[in-house]
C-alpha cells in the first residue's frame, strides 16, 4: 500500500492518538477517570487497614472479609444494571428482607425443600423486577416511585409474616452457602462459597455488558430517545435491568442467610447501600457512563472504608448511615463533574493550510491572484 505522506511530503504524518501508548500509559490514564480511581482508592484503603491493623493483612482474615462483603458487591451488581440505564431501584432490600424471611419460613428443619425454594426465591425476584420494570417503562411511572412503593408493599408483607419478630432459621444447609466454603486451601484455609458466587456473577456482568443488551443500556440511560430510534425496545430492555436487580438481591438474600440468620431487618437499607456503591464506583447517577467492575470495587472500598475508621475508633456503627449519605453527595458532584469534564472536546490549535493562507479573490476573479 502505498505512503501517503510520501507522495505528498508537504502533509506531515499525524501522530497517534493517546490510545496507542503502552500498557502502563493506559493504565495511568484510566485511574484518573471516575470508574478506575476507585482501584486505586481500594488499594489505599487496603494498605491503610493493614497498618492500622496488622491482623487484617492475614490471609485468612481478609478472605474472610471477601466472603463477607461478597452479598453486598451483588447487589451492588444488580444496582448498577438498572442505574447505568438511568433508573433507580428502591426495592432491593425490601426484596432481600421478603426472600430471607421466605426462606426462614418454607424451609424450616427440612432440607430437602431447599432447592424448591431457592427455585421459588428467584421466580419471586424476577416477577419483582418485571412490575417495576412495566411500571416504570409502560405506565411512564418514575423508577424511584414505582420501586418506592414497591418497598413499603413488600416491607408490609414481611411485617404481617413475620409480625416485626425474628424467625427461626432455615436448616444448617442451607445457610452454609452463604457462611461455608471450601476448607484447607492453602494459604487462606478456606475459599467462602459466596466470594465464589460473586466471581461468577463478576465474570458474567462484564460478558453481558460487552454483548449488546450491555452496550444498548448504556446508550439508554445516555440517550432513551436516540436508542428508541435506533429501534431498541426500552420497555424489554429496562425491564431486564430490574429483573436482573432484583435477581441480585435475591441472591444476596439467600448469602445473607448464613451470615444474619433470619430476621425482618436483614436487608433494610441495603439499597442505600449498593447505589453508595456503585456510585463510589464512578457510575453516572442519571445514567449512560460506567463500569461494571468499577461497581463491585465500589462496594469493597466501602466496606474497606468502614473497617478502617473502626479500627481507628473514630466512628462506631451508627454514623455508617451519615459516611453514606456524605459518600453519595460527594462521590455523584466528583463523577458528574469528570464524565462531564471527559465529554469535552479537546482544543488543539490547528496547523494553518494553503486555503487559509491564499489572498481572498479580487472581485470579479476566481483566484486571489492579480
Amino acid at each position: 500500500m502505498t505512503d501517503v505522506s510520501a507522495l505528498r511530503p508537504d502533509i506531515a504524518r499525524e501522530p497517534l492518538p493517546e490510545h496507542h501508548r503502552g500498557l502502563g500509559g493506559r493504565l495511568a490514564e484510566a485511574s484518573t477517570t471516575p470508574g478506575g480511581a476507585v482501584f486505586v482508592l481500594v488499594a489505599v484503603l487496603l494498605i491503610s487497614t493493614i497498618v492500622a491493623n496488622p491482623n487484617f493483612g492475614d490471609p485468612e482474615v481478609l478472605i474472610r472479609f471477601l466472603g463477607r462483603t461478597a452479598p453486598i458487591a451483588i447487589a451492588a451488581v444488580g444496582q448498577y444494571y438498572v442505574i447505568v440505564s438511568g433508573e433507580f431501584d428502591l426495592s432491593m432490600g425490601a426484596v432481600i428482607s421478603m426472600q430471607v424471611v421466605l426462606a426462614g419460613n418454607m424451609i424450616g428443619d427440612d432440607a430437602g425443600m431447599i432447592l424448591p425454594v431457592m427455585l421459588l426465591m428467584l421466580v419471586l425476584g424476577a416477577l419483582v423486577g418485571v412490575v417495576n420494570g412495566l411500571a416504570t417503562t409502560v405506565l411512564k411511572v418514575p423508577s424511584f416511585i414505582v420501586t418506592l412503593g414497591m418497598m413499603l408493599a413488600l416491607a408490609g408483607i414481611v411485617d404481617y409474616m413475620t409480625g416485626g419478630a425474628a424467625k427461626s432459621n432455615p436448616v444448617d444447609e442451607f445457610r452454609q452457602i452463604g457462611r461455608g466454603g471450601i476448607e484447607d486451601v492453602p494459604v487462606v484455609g478456606i475459599l467462602p462459597y459466596s466470594l465464589m458466587i460473586l466471581i461468577v456473577v463478576c465474570a458474567a456482568s462484564v460478558w453481558l455488558m460487552r454483548r449488546p443488551f450491555g452496550r444498548t443500556l448504556i446508550a439508554a440511560g445516555d440517550n432513551a430517545e436516540a436508542t428508541r430510534l435506533a429501534g431498541s425496545s426500552l420497555v424489554w430492555l429496562k425491564t431486564r435491568a430490574f429483573v436482573l436487580s432484583s435477581l441480585s438481591a435475591t441472591l444476596a438474600g439467600i448469602l445473607l442467610v448464613g451470615y444474619a440468620g433470619v430476621h425482618p431487618s436483614v436487608g433494610q437499607g441495603y439499597e442505600f447501600t449498593a447505589i453508595t456503591a456503585v456510585v463510589l464506583g464512578g457510575v453516572l447517577l442519571g445514567g449512560g457512563r460506567g463500569w461494571v467492575m468499577s461497581a463491585v470495587a465500589g462496594a469493597f472500598a466501602l466496606e474497606l472504608l468502614f473497617t478502617l475508621l473502626t479500627a481507628l475508633d473514630v466512628i462506631d456503627s451508627a454514623w455508617r448511615d451519615t459516611v453514606q449519605g456524605v459518600i453519595i453527595i460527594v462521590a455523584v458532584a466528583l463523577g458528574a463533574r469528570a464524565w462531564n469534564a471527559g465529554r469535552r472536546p479537546s482544543r488543539r490549535p490547528s496547523e494553518p493550510t494553503d486555503e487559509t493562507t491564499q489572498p481572498m479573490p479580487t472581485p470579479g476573479t476566481n483566484t486571489g491572484e492579480h
